[in-house]
């Protein structure tokens, strides 16, 4: 039985796109017609696509699809939970792991929907900052939870391979809500995302 793939994309952005990088290609140097780059407009279209899936997505209904209520008021993290995303001022892409926790209000959440909110606003272009602070809040909008903690840890490609070129910085955003703006919360919280448990 021959393979086939499943990848569903929209033709009409999938044409227009291909057409636009493949001018793209000729106009940086290269000879869009050549072999090993015949097929390559088409490709990036689609995984252009991929990368920006999140706009499609809506992390309110994702969190809404696993709500359970639940008399649970300890904190709950999920961490590590991996990152990558698209700069939108040059198109490079930065990656890490965000760590997100919230502490209950009578109502919990499935641990992967977590994870889905995550990569709801990472598959976009962005800035780490802004994506940081939307994962804090829809989480907050969707569980009215009675605190919300959001760490980012990333490595950013536009610093790394142009500019500065800086090959070992790591940018680290955060963003708090309710109980996580006490310190004694913000504390348990820092110290639970930098044990690594086996």
């Amino acid at each position: 039985m021959a393979y086939k793939k499943t990848e569903q994309y929209d033709e009409k952005a999938t044409l227009a796109l291909t057409k636009n990088y493949k001018e793209a290609i000729a106009l940086l140097g290269e000879d869009p017609e050549r072999e090993g780059i015949l097929k390559t407009p088409e490709r990036v279209a689609k995984a252009m696509q991929y990368l920006t899936q999140g706009y499609h997505l809506d992390a309110h209904a994702i969190l809404n699809s696993a709500k359970f209520h639940e008399d649970v008021s300890e904190m709950i993290v999920v961490k590590d939970i991996e990152v990558y995303s698209m700069c939108e001022h040059h198109m490079l892409p930065f990656f890490g792991k965000a760590h997100v926790a919230y502490i209950p209000n009578g109502w919990i959440t499935g641990l992967s929907k977590v994870a889905r909110v995550v990569d709801v606003f990472a598959r976009r272009m962005q800035v780490q900052e802004r994506l940081t602070i939307q994962i804090k809040d829809a989480i907050k909008d969707t569980l009215n939870p009675l605190g919300v903690a959001v760490v980012v840890e990333a490595r950013h490609l536009c610093m790394m391979m142009r500019g500065v070129q800086k090959q070992n910085s790591v940018t680290t955003t955060s963003a708090f809500d309710g109980e996580f703006h006490k310190n004694s919360t913000r504390s348990e919280f820092m110290r639970l995302i930098g044990t690594r448990l086996s």
